[in-house]
Parts: C-alpha cells; sequence; structure tokens
C-alpha cells in the first residue's frame, strides 16, 4: 500500500531512480535549465531546493554534504560560489518549472526547470 507515501515511483526502483536526479541535478546546476518531463522536474525540483539551502550555511560540513551527493566537483563549486549566493536572501522556492507540451513519441508532458532571476 502507498498511503502517505510522498515520492513518486517513475517505474522504477530507488537504487535506479537516484543516480537519474543526481545526474540531472548536475546537469540543472551547471547549465542552469534544463528540459524533461513534468513529474522528474518535480522531483527534481525538491532535490535542488534542499542542495541550495544546505549551500547558503557556506560551511565545511555543507560543502561535504553537497560533495557526498553530487558526483561532480565542478557543480558543487558552482552551487557554493555562485548559486547560494545569489539566493541568500530567499527562504525558498529557488526553481520554476513551466510546461512545453506532450513529447511526440509518448505523449508525456514535458517541462523546463529553471533557476529563478
Amino acid at each position: 500500500m502507498r498511503h502517505k507515501k510522498i515520492s513518486k515511483k517513475l517505474s522504477k526502483q530507488k537504487r535506479k531512480k537516484q543516480p537519474e536526479l543526481r545526474n540531472q541535478a548536475v546537469s540543472l546546476i551547471l547549465h542552469e535549465k534544463i528540459i524533461t518531463t513534468k513529474v522528474k522536474a518535480k522531483l527534481l525540483r525538491s532535490v535542488t531546493e534542499k542542495l541550495i539551502t544546505a549551500a547558503k550555511k557556506q560551511n565545511l560540513t555543507a560543502r561535504r554534504k553537497l560533495i557526498s551527493y553530487l558526483p561532480k566537483m565542478g557543480a558543487v563549486r558552482k552551487l557554493m560560489d555562485e548559486i547560494a549566493p545569489r539566493y541568500k536572501e530567499r527562504t525558498g522556492g529557488y526553481t520554476r518549472i513551466r510546461k512545453i507540451g506532450v513529447r511526440k513519441g509518448d505523449g508525456a508532458e514535458m517541462a523546463h526547470i529553471e533557476f529563478v532571476s
């Protein structure tokens, strides 16, 4: 039963879903906007906002937490040095999801996910 389960399944097991979310988080951090399905964008938003909130603390513990989650050091550097200071005064809502239509092949709803300026 799925009573009070928050996470979406994405037709995958957790061990297969987690690396995909990590890689998408790295892509979002490095490129600052990506195109993905609407459901994946919603999952990615929760992951990314937690990472930004941790990076805003600007201490060694936060850096180590980001290093353990993100597979690329360039993403950690950009998150700590550029993105987190940009949102220093903001308490949340760092990303925006805009729907862009359906994918031609399978009819999946597509969306842009990007950082709020």
